[in-house]
């Protein structure tokens, strides 16, 4: 095997790459990046066996053949080049050569026929959607995903499609944001899958070009995501997703509409001085009125008063500040709605006219 590659066209498939090779590896090949040249195309394929990436680039003087090489070790070196300058690999028994300009390295490398195989069953169902609008969807949910949990189904993002209407839904169990968007295109179909937390991260680092069209290929066991010249694959969670739908289905008291920077920034003052671990905050909330307060073990004391259109019951409900800054930062109006429901077991915050972002917090005793 044997090629030359300019440095920038190898260094961004190999940063995107290198994102999924896990640092600690059961099995040393999987530290590796698996390069393939035919045809004057390079393939190059990182693998945890859980998540996939494959990206596909030109190559001069090539001449054909696979090797595995140190993906963390080749992407230093190529930062580390000269900018626009070229880079020559040559296999030689079990190493490469890596030559640019005066620059001579030699990387120990494995045989290619090692590096596992990632499993796929076949992809029957697919849809089309803006890069950009997917992104906008991620951003607006992954926060909430859970990292670690027992129930493993909420350390993942749900992907719900019913025809041509797209549900992202994330939850770690204390809050949990909803998005919904629409697809240019009907699929037919209606179906449920959890992308897993790492994929989903991972995912929302490599759309980049926000003005592509990807494609989103799944079935029960895989999804497959085609954005440009990339193909990023993953294993979904194998489980069945809560029934988030009867936290809509109950009563509520008068929604407070507040301007979101108002709020935002007297959370913030008054979170400073919440408990470090629980920042728990209470709000008091009466007729025109709602009192943001806060105290902490070493007695220290934090409260703010704000005007609000409200003319419904008195009401006293605690949160973690943390999390109600996260879904109000995340409203695209300049209006917070908050509504508690009447047994004040959630409370919902989101805009006054578009409804596509919903996020539910929980209260905590305080």
């Amino acid at each position: 095997m044997k090629f030359i590659i300019n440095r920038e066209t190898l260094l961004t498939p190999l940063q995107q790459i290198v994102g999924v090779i896990e640092k600690r590896q059961t099995m040393p090949v999987l530290a590796n990046v698996l390069m393939v040249v035919s045809d004057d195309f390079l393939t190059l394929t990182g693998t945890d066996l859980e998540i996939q990436i494959v990206a596909k680039v030109n190559v001069t003087e090539s001449s054909p053949g696979s090797i595995t090489i140190p993906a963390r070790k080749l992407l230093d070196l190529c930062r580390l080049l000269p900018s626009q300058s070229n880079i020559q690999l040559e296999q030689q028994n079990d190493k490469v050569k890596v030559l640019s300009n005066r620059s001579r390295f030699s990387l120990s490398c494995l045989p290619a026929e090692h590096y596992p195989e990632f499993a796929e069953s076949d992809m029957d169902k697919q849809f089309t959607i803006n890069a950009g609008k997917f992104k906008k969807a991620l951003e607006k949910t992954i926060f909430c995903m859970a990292n670690q949990d027992v129930r493993y189904y909420l350390n993942g993002l749900l992907l719900n499609i019913s025809n041509n209407k797209m549900k992202l839904v994330a939850s770690d169990g204390h809050r949990l944001s909803v998005f919904e968007d629409r697809l240019e295109e009907p699929t037919g179909y209606e179906a449920r899958i959890i992308l897993p937390r790492k994929g989903v991260l991972e995912l929302y680092r490599l759309l980049d070009n926000l003005d592509t069209e990807i494609t989103v290929m799944f079935s029960n066991n895989n999804v497959k995501i085609t954005i440009d010249h990339l193909v990023f694959s993953a294993k979904l969670v194998d489980a069945k997703y809560p029934d988030f739908g009867k936290v809509f289905q109950q009563a509520f008291y008068e929604p407070i509409s507040l301007p979101k920077q108002e709020l935002k920034e007297s959370l913030t003052r008054v979170a400073v001085l919440s408990n470090e671990k629980f920042k728990g905050v209470t709000f008091d909330i009466a007729p025109g009125s709602m009192k943001i307060s806060t105290h902490n073990p070493e007695h220290d004391e934090a409260e703010e008063d704000l005007n609000i259109d409200y003319q419904g019951e008195l009401l006293s409900i605690a949160f973690n500040a943390q999390y109600l800054l996260d879904a109000v930062s995340n409203l695209d109006s300049d209006t917070a709605v908050l509504t508690v429901a009447s047994n004040v077991s959630s409370c919902f915050i989101d805009e006054p006219s578009q409804c596509e972002y919903k996020f539910i917090v929980m209260p905590i005793r305080l």
